[in-house]
């Protein structure tokens, strides 16, 4: 594995790391880019599960209430005050907008309020960072982002360069999870729901494994379609649907095409270290393959735990770190952006 870079022992540094891009509202404060001090987090899923999904109107809201009381647990929990803290970082996109900007500007006026120097920080380069919370996980590496939201194979070369190798070319893999869980009628969020029913049924169906042979592109709207077309087929012949089956079925249709990708692509780099991140980070079939895949091709491997997997303040601040000991720095004008590149 990557030896850190000569800058890294730089230490006692702490950085309020803030994310608000969907519906969990985070704020947590770590250390040296490592070590967590404070991971508080919020989720307004219970209010989004009565409409079978996140509205971003509800999200906003729901933040705006928990964001002042967050921030102040994870000071309260690192044991620290604000003045003890080397920088702020905040996300300022991809996410939803009104989400977004509650976070971004509520960190920005913090770092204004203390006079310290504020970072904004991309998303999806957060879920990268999050393999080195509580971890000796360096670049470079190739990673693996499957959320609700992204699906993508990205060579990490350094803490800040970033090329990304194959995404997604419509729905993500994440998305069709939660609408495949809708459509069997399982609870919102549907992602861990489906993998807990899948375990339950045997992978029966041979849903197709789309874009399997076409690079390491991914695409998931026909695999969500074919499901759809299943169900619909078994209603009007009247015949039996067997839900645990159909969960099982689409799991494994979805994780090996992953798994199918990602070995091609740990060919194509010839890296030497896997790692995992984003909330279907979590699904159970997935971990356990990685693993296989690792060990069977014989390279290191790393999955965060599961809380630092979905979003979390934590990876916002780990990012922030490498680009605060960078000086990239945000002026306080900076703002938030639904779509941003990588």
């Amino acid at each position: 594995m990557a030896k850190l870079p000569h800058w890294h022992i730089m230490t006692d540094i702490k950085i309020l790391g803030i994310e608000t891009s969907c519906d969990e509202t985070s704020a947590a404060v770590v250390a040296d880019g490592r070590r967590v001090l404070s991971n508080v987090i919020a989720s307004s899923a219970q209010y989004q599960a009565q409409f079978g999904g996140v509205v971003p109107e509800v999200a906003a809201r729901k933040h705006i209430e928990n964001i002042s009381q967050v921030v102040d647990c994870a000071l309260e929990q690192a044991g620290i005050t604000i003045r003890e803290l080397s920088a702020i970082a905040a996300t300022n996109g991809p996410g939803l907008i009104g989400a977004l900007l509650v976070g971004l500007n509520y960190g920005k006026a913090l770092a204004y309020g203390a006079d310290l120097p504020f970072v904004a920080v991309h998303h999806i380069q957060g879920h990268i960072a999050s393999n080195f919370l509580e971890s000796h996980v360096a670049p470079p590496f190739l990673c693996l982002v499957v959320s609700g939201g992204h699906t993508m194979l990205i060579n990490v070369v350094d803490y800040h360069t970033y090329n990304i190798l194959g995404s997604t070319q419509d729905d993500a893999v994440g998305e069709a999870y939660d609408k495949v869980a809708r459509l069997l009628k399982l609870p919102y969020p549907g992602g861990p729901a489906l993998d807990a029913l899948a375990k339950e049924g045997v992978p029966n169906i041979p849903f197709p494994m789309a874009f399997a042979n076409q690079g390491l592109d991914f695409s998931y709207s026909g695999l969500k379609s074919a499901v759809i077309n299943y169900i619909n087929t078994k209603t009007m012949k009247n015949e039996e649907i067997v839900n645990k089956d159909i969960a099982a079925s689409f799991q494994k249709a979805a994780i090996d095409v992953l798994i199918k990708k990602t070995a091609v692509a740990i060919k194509q780099t010839k890296a030497t270290t896997l790692t995992v991140c984003g909330g279907v980070a979590c699904n159970s079939l997935l971990r356990n393959k990685i693993q296989s895949l690792a060990e069977e091709l014989g390279i290191d491997y790393h999955i965060p735990k599961p809380v630092f997997c979905t979003d979390n303040g934590a990876m916002i601040a780990a990012l922030g770190y490498y680009k605060f000991l960078q000086g990239e720095l945000s002026p306080l004008n900076t703002n938030a952006h639904a779509v941003i590149s990588l």
